[in-house]
């Protein structure tokens, strides 16, 4: 393959690869032994990798507005959507006030691009191709309305625990996944594989003449469902399994039997692997075609999952330990020798737009409240973060280098966890009964960031459907 010419003075191009549900423990380069993540690994041996990134707010929606728009989302107001059946607060379209690091680039100069298989993008209303002159929307994952049949080809018994009655539903979730990927036949037909084929292909068509470009990548695997090909699952399968295949598995791990949890892990591990590949795929195109020497590369996660911690599969509201909310986060940079240098101190996604301008030499909008990290990657600055806070619905989590609090901020049942990470950096004891003063101080930080916020996370809808 040829590759692309840059033209003296043309600036950086910016590949933006996210992915959902991928934790930093489950990142190789971040201490991970069990997990294969070679293509991961590789980049960020390249990159500058930040050690302490958390979301600002989460799940998928709200997480992905603060990184579009490089501003505080957490707290927010609850917006019923239409033919949406996710009901959290800040789960919603980005508002009419917000500008965008596309529209920001397209501003600029640069041809702006996203492919996403993340289907609560393209949902009615919805608006996150704001910005973008060209966007490729992979159909078919979860919950995504794509298949009504055959239901008769699908035995839902195989793929669900004997305790989940609730994915029996011929007309439920799970039954709409399984029509969806029922006509896959290689693993080249799944989700991730094809979601990074079309950013090959836009490269293919467009990075010889539309430079300088932004080209936002956004794989919804490794979410559930866990279900990778067979031999990425066999990678980590080491005992003889013969039970349904449990690709969204049960909560609470605790009903599963050793080799039931085996499983689980395996389904989850061999997707992680899977995802990998399909990005070390689109990084040797990237590599090919001579686009490592002017492009920057950001890598990103929203949140992990839990994992059989504290007996719980699954991130959830109340479950905003270090294994839901720490993720992965580094830049590469072709004229920067980073080398996999590591960077200390709390960054979060609000961070990612600023930090991506200013190595870009664009100025970032008014509304952004995020903060560029180039002086931490460059210098050794300290963040100017000495907490963190985590939103999720009604819930919040305050975390300094000594402690994690987590709370029901909001009207409701009481719910209030302390961890001591000095003893407990994973997160496992909750120790809030024995250290009152702690939970008082750290209550009343996280209740004045919230009552703080109101002003900055407001906003108002466009009348027009974009």
């Amino acid at each position: 393959m040829q590759a692309a010419q840059s033209t003296p003075g043309k600036k950086y191009n910016l590949i933006h690869i996210g992915v959902d549900t991928w934790g930093a423990d489950w990142v190789g380069a971040y201490g991970n032994d069990f997990i294969r993540t070679p293509s991961v690994d590789g980049l960020l041996a390249k990159s500058a990798v930040f050690e302490d990134c958390y979301p600002e707010v989460l799940p998928t929606i709200p997480c992905r507005r603060s990184i579009y728009t490089g501003r505080r989302i957490f707290p927010s107001e609850m917006v019923e959507q239409p033919d949406d059946q996710v009901r959290i607060r800040g789960w919603h379209q980005m508002y009419a006030e917000d500008v965008t690091l596309s529209e920001t680039l397209r501003g600029a100069g640069y041809t702006t691009a996203i492919v996403s298989d993340l289907y609560h993008q393209f949902k009615p209303n919805k608006n996150f191709h704001r910005g973008f002159d060209s966007w490729r929307w992979i159909r078919g994952q979860e919950q995504d309305k794509y298949e009504t049949g055959p239901r008769s080809a699908i035995r839902l018994a195989d793929y669900a625990h004997p305790s989940q009655a609730n994915r029996l539903n011929p007309r439920g979730p799970s039954m709409q996944y399984l029509l969806n990927r029922r006509s896959f036949k290689t693993e080249d037909d799944y989700f991730a594989a094809q979601t990074f084929r079309h950013a090959r292909e836009w490269l293919s068509n467009n990075a010889q003449e539309n430079q300088p470009f932004y080209l936002h990548i956004e794989s919804f695997s490794p979410h559930e469902y866990w279900d990778p090909p067979q031999e990425y699952y066999r990678l980590y399968m080491k005992s003889d399994y013969r039970g349904p295949t449990l690709i969204h598995p049960p909560d609470n791990a605790k009903i599963l039997t050793p080799v039931e949890f085996e499983h689980c892990r395996a389904m989850y591990a061999g997707l992680v692997t899977f995802v990998d590949k399909q990005i070390g795929k689109f990084l040797a195109q990237v590599e090919s075609m001579g686009l490592m020497e002017n492009t920057i590369i950001c890598f990103i996660a929203d949140h992990g999952t839990m994992m059989g911690e504290q007996g719980q599969i699954h991130k959830a509201e109340v479950r905003i330990r270090r294994q839901v909310t720490h993720v992965p986060f580094a830049v590469y940079h072709p004229a920067m020798r980073w080398n996999g240098k590591r960077i200390g101190g709390y960054v979060q996604h609000t961070d990612v737009m600023p930090t991506m301008l200013d190595y870009l030499g664009v100025a970032a909008p008014t509304r952004v409240t995020g903060v560029s990290r180039k002086a931490m990657l460059e210098t050794q600055a300290k963040s100017n973060f000495e907490t963190v806070v985590t939103g999720w619905g009604e819930h919040a989590a305050l975390r300094t280098p000594e402690w994690v609090y987590l709370t029901r901020w909001s009207p409701g049942p009481k719910f209030e966890q302390l961890y001591d990470l000095k003893k407990d950096p994973k997160e496992l004891v909750n120790v809030a009964e024995e250290n009152g003063k702690v939970v008082a101080h750290m209550k009343q930080q996280l209740t004045k960031y919230v009552a703080d916020g109101w002003e900055v996370t407001r906003g108002t809808f466009s009348k027009t459907l974009t």
